[in-house]
Order: structure tokens, then sequence, then C-alpha cells
């Protein structure tokens, strides 16, 4: 499972969309998509906002 199918899957256990868990990282939607399409490679800043996002821990984001 890669970062990006991890971030999917959570985002849709919450019931988000890709722009609400944007909005909620403080991280433009084009950042998320990429992310989720497995293209790009996000920074430690992004994938911590991204955790805080979804109101989970870094490890438990990476922890798969």
């Amino acid at each position: 499972l890669s970062i990006g199918k991890r971030i999917k899957e959570l985002r849709d256990r919450k019931g988000l969309s890709q722009y609400q868990l944007a909005d909620l990282s403080d991280i433009d939607r084009r950042q998320v998509i990429s992310i989720e399409r497995g293209k790009g490679n996000p920074t430690i800043s992004t994938i911590t906002a991204i955790a805080g996002g979804l109101q989970l821990s870094v490890r438990e984001l990476i922890d798969f």
C-alpha cells in the first residue's frame, strides 16, 4: 500500500472529499489529488498537515 492509497483510504473512511481534506490540511487540493494518484513525493510537512487534517498522528497515517 502506498502513502497515497493510505491517505485515500483514511479520507474515504472519514467521509471527506479531497477538497475537504485539502481545506482541513491547509494544502492545495491538487496536492491531495497528486499524492493519492501516486504522483509526486509529499514532504514531511505535507504528510504532517494531512495527518492533522485527518485528525491522526503521523505515525497513525504512515503505519500501514
